[in-house]
């Protein structure tokens, strides 16, 4: 009886363990063959002027905002930790659409970074932001999925299962 029950609870505890999401990097989201992406930014070494800067400075044009992406990512769960940058805000101050970005001020008079750098995320609950520069680790499903705002086009998409602040491991 004890091997049954080892045997049952493996069964059932193998689907659980299988649908943790795969840790995603930015650099992953770029397919080995696409061209070098130099983005066209300005550095900004006086981090005192950086909110005068950016909000003086007219909007930035993306570069490429149709990049090359990763196909056998759509469907995959993933986490990916980047920056938010809203597009909708509810009426409880939630971001509940956004464009996660890997590096604060992307998008914001910075130029936005290629498509394949972009995801378009929605999310039901949304995140209350206290402040723009704090990273975000986001969890769900990633798809292949080009879309567009008046901030950049994004090459990915994901609805939200769990977003959360990012914290350097110890």
């Amino acid at each position: 009886m004890p091997r049954a029950l080892l045997a049952l609870l493996m069964l059932v505890a193998l689907p659980l363990w299988a649908a943790e999401p795969k840790d995603l990097t930015w650099q992953e989201m770029i397919p080995p063959d696409a061209p070098a992406e130099v983005p066209n930014m300005t550095p900004l070494h006086d981090l005192s002027q950086m909110s005068s800067a950016l909000e003086s400075a007219p909007a930035a044009k993306q570069d490429l905002p149709n990049a090359p992406v990763v196909k056998s990512l759509d469907g995959k769960k993933i986490r990916l930790p980047g920056y938010i940058v809203p597009l909708e805000v509810s009426e409880e101050g939630r971001t509940t659409e956004f464009l996660l970005v890997p590096y604060f001020g992307a998008c914001i008079h910075v130029p936005p970074p290629p498509s394949n750098q972009i995801v378009h995320v929605k999310s039901e609950v949304g995140v209350k932001l206290d402040e723009l520069y704090q990273p975000y680790w986001i969890e769900g499903s990633l798809q292949v999925k080009a879309s567009s705002s008046e901030l950049a086009d994004a090459g990915y998409q994901m609805n939200a299962d769990k977003i959360y602040v990012y914290e350097l491991p110890e």
